[in-house]
């Protein structure tokens, strides 16, 4: 699948916007410096790591690696609760990491396998401080692929030839459930971890015999976060 330009412009657009009300936020933070009341919005940038694997491609274990880079705008309510929505990059998929035969068709072995999924997305989340401003935190991801890639390698080449690993694509928007720690590390650094996992099928009625025919993504996650705003 061909990256869409619009697409790319769209998230650009939108990560951008987030950027320059971040900036806007700060500055005029910075013009009421003497006031003692805590500021309602803060945020920063995030960038880390997603370790990811596809749940129903026949391979087990979180393999494949890929990007998690955007920003974060949190809005708080009350000394212990917050609300956030970030704008990310996420890569995901899934990488085959053994040699390993195909379910039903005889003396075929899988020798190479992957799934690349290149996802614009915006977590949306709800969080819980402590008195070190340590939080942690329960929501939903809405996503929207821009861009997808299969590969497929046996050792029958005949095999692969037959075999057409596009005749299934995978669904243009994905919603996760998120579970996430955020561990304060010095002033406004953060340490995040989270695991995020479907709630729909990222494709459906997949009829190769080395998958099930719904599949999901399934991943975890780990970030650095620095967060301008707060009070440390």
């Amino acid at each position: 699948m061909l990256v869409s330009m619009a697409k790319i412009r769209k998230f650009g657009g939108l990560l951008l916007a987030q950027l320059v009300f971040l900036c806007f936020s700060q500055s005029i933070y910075a013009q009421n410096y003497y006031e003692e009341n805590e500021r309602t919005f803060y945020g920063g940038p995030v960038v880390g790591a997603n370790f990811t694997q596809v749940d129903g491609d026949n391979y087990a274990g979180y393999y494949k690696t890929g990007l998690n880079v955007g920003g974060i705008i949190y809005a708080k309510f009350g000394q212990r609760f917050a609300a956030s929505m970030e704008i990310l990059y996420s890569q995901k998929g899934s990488r085959g990491h053994k040699s390993q035969k195909a379910n039903y068709t005889k003396d075929v072995y899988i020798q190479k396998y992957g799934i690349a999924l290149n996802y614009a997305e915006i977590p949306l989340m709800l969080h819980i401080h402590d008195n070190r401003k340590s939080h942690f935190g329960v929501g939903l991801s809405f996503s929207q692929l821009v861009s997808a890639s299969e590969t497929l390698q046996t050792n029958n080449t005949k095999y692969n030839d037959t075999i057409d690993v596009a005749r299934y694509p995978f669904k243009r928007n994905d919603l996760n459930l998120l579970v996430g720690v955020n561990l304060r590390l010095y002033k406004g650094l953060f340490f995040n971890v989270r695991y995020q996992y479907s709630l729909m099928p990222i494709r459906s009625d997949v009829n190769y015999d080395y998958s099930r025919a719904k599949q999901y993504n399934n991943l975890y996650v780990v970030r650095l976060a620095y967060i301008f705003g707060e009070k440390y």
